[in-house]
């Protein structure tokens, strides 16, 4: 009998260990989410005032970018290195092509690429 009382025993505290350590990592998951959000937030307030802005970049290789830079109503090209940012040249914004991605077009995309596979799958 008392057998049976200590292995129920176990049994509860074994839940009850379970029970708390999902508690606490839900209760730090939830903590890492807020504050990662509230620090998001924070730069992008602190950055939309700024007259800089980074326009485009694009990656030579792992550690070299060109990017196009607004500062005021200007552009410049400049080359991003490990260790160095080097001017390029001035560029007029007039000449500059921006594309317009809308995020409708990649879902539509998506969707149509998720269909495709869809059709394509084996029935068991």
């Amino acid at each position: 009998m008392l057998l049976l009382d200590i292995s129920t025993n176990n049994a509860i505290s074994a839940v009850a260990q379970i029970i708390t350590l999902i508690l606490i990592f839900i209760f730090v998951l939830a903590l890492t989410y807020f504050t990662t959000r509230f620090v998001g937030h924070y730069q992008k307030l602190r950055m939309s005032g700024s007259n800089i802005q980074i326009m485009e970049t694009f990656r030579i290789s792992n550690s070299k970018y060109i990017q196009i830079v607004k500062i005021g109503k200007k552009y410049f090209a400049i080359a991003v290195c490990k260790d160095t940012v080097t001017y390029l040249c001035e560029l007029d914004g007039e000449d500059l092509i921006y594309n317009s991605v809308s995020t409708e077009s990649h879902s539509d995309n998506f969707k149509a690429i998720l269909d495709k596979l869809k059709k394509d799958k084996p029935e068991d």
